[in-house]
C-alpha cells in the first residue's frame, strides 16, 4: 500500500499545496484558450483566473475539481505529463517513483509518523507505477499522488521477490504470526532487514492479504500461495525505513485527482482483480499438494 505515511494537519488547506497556476497555463497552452475563454469554460470570471495565476485568490477547492476534471475530461493527463518530465529530468543513479495518499502530506517525511502494521512496519512507502498508486487511493475522497525522486547512493537495502521469505515477513509485521515470532526462521527473516535504509519487494494488496491468510490459516501450501501471489502481478514497492534514507527522497510534484480520473483508475482496478481472480483460482489447483503448510515449515 501506498498511503502508510500520510502526514496531514488539522487546518492547513489542501489548495496550497497544488501548482494550479502552472496547471491552468498548460491546460491553455494545450487547448490554445484565452484566459476569457477558459473562464467562460470553468463558469468563473477572468479576474478569477488571473488571481490564481498570480496568487492573490486561493482556489477553492470546487473549483481546484473543476480545473481538473475540465482538463481531464479534454483528454489532457496532466499526471501522465508530470510522471514523463520527471523521468526525462531524472538524474543518473536516481529513480522516480510514486506514493499515493489518503490526503495530502504537510511537513518533513519521517519514519516516526508512520503507523505501526505494514507491509514491513513503519516507513515511507512507495510505488514504482503512477497507475497502482493513484488506484490504491482513488476511493477516499481527499486523496491525492505525490511524483518523487530517489536517490538511492550509500543506502542499504534489502530486494525479496515473490517468495516464501517475502510471504512469511508480510505475514508477521502483519500480526498473523505473533505466536512464531521467536521461531528461528522469522528471527532469520528479520536480521536480513537489520541495518538496512530501505526494501524494495512486491505490492501486497487486500487480495495478497486474503491469499496469505489462506497460508497462514493452513489451507494452501507456500507453492500454492507463491504462485497465487504471482498472478496478482502489481509491481514492486520502495519503503524507506531510516532517516537516512528519507533524506535522499524529494516530493517533486503533487498531483491533483480529479474524480473522473479515480473513476478509471478504479474500473482499471476492477478488471485488473477480475483476471488475477481468475489466475488464482486456476493457480490453487494447478499447484494442490505440492509444496508445505505453515504447520511444516514453523513446527
Amino acid at each position: 500500500m501506498y498511503y502508510n505515511l500520510t502526514i496531514c494537519t488539522e487546518g492547513v488547506d489542501i489548495v496550497k499545496h497544488f501548482r494550479v497556476a502552472a496547471d491552468v497555463e498548460i491546460i491553455q497552452e494545450l487547448l490554445g484558450l484565452s484566459v476569457a475563454e477558459l473562464a467562460q469554460q470553468l463558469g468563473v470570471t477572468h479576474q478569477s483566473i488571473y488571481n490564481w495565476k498570480t496568487n492573490e485568490e486561493q482556489v477553492t477547492a470546487r473549483n481546484l475539481e473543476k480545473i481538473y476534471d475540465f482538463a481531464y475530461s479534454k483528454n489532457i493527463r496532466l499526471n501522465k505529463i508530470k510522471e514523463q518530465f520527471s523521468r526525462e529530468e531524472c538524474a543518473a543513479g536516481h529513480k522516480v517513483l510514486f506514493h499515493g495518499s489518503k490526503t495530502y502530506i504537510d511537513g518533513a517525511l519521517s519514519v516516526e509518523n508512520a503507523k505501526d502494521g505494514n507491509d514491513f512496519g513503519r516507513g515511507f512507502y512507495c510505488g514504482e507505477s503512477l497507475e497502482q498508486s493513484a488506484m490504491f487511493v482513488s476511493n477516499f475522497p481527499a486523496s491525492s499522488l505525490y511524483i518523487v525522486d530517489f536517490d538511492p547512493a550509500g543506502l542499504k537495502y534489502v530486494q525479496l521477490g515473490v517468495t516464501r521469505d517475502w510471504m512469511l515477513l508480510i505475514a508477521y509485521f502483519r500480526k498473523k504470526l505473533d505466536d512464531y515470532a521467536d521461531h528461528p526462521i522469522i528471527q532469520e527473516l528479520l536480521a536480513r532487514l537489520e541495518g538496512v535504509d530501505y526494501i524494495i519487494a512486491p505490492i501486497a494488496d487486500n487480495r495478497m492479504f486474503e491469499i496469505i491468510d489462506s497460508f497462514i490459516d493452513g489451507e494452501i501450501t507456500d507453492v500454492q500461495c507463491q504462485h497465487c501471489l504471482s498472478a496478482t502481478n502489481l509491481g514492486n514497492q520502495y519503503v524507506f525505513v531510516t532517516a537516512k534514507a528519507l533524506k535522499q527522497v524529494t516530493l517533486l510534484h503533487h498531483c491533483y485527482l480529479a474524480q473522473a480520473e479515480k473513476k478509471a483508475y478504479l474500473s482499471s482496478k476492477m478488471d485488473e482483480h477480475k483476471i488475477s481472480s481468475d489466475k488464482v483460482k486456476l493457480a490453487r489447483k494447478q499447484y494442490r499438494g505440492q509444496g508445505d503448510y505453515i504447520e511444516d515449515i514453523l513446527r
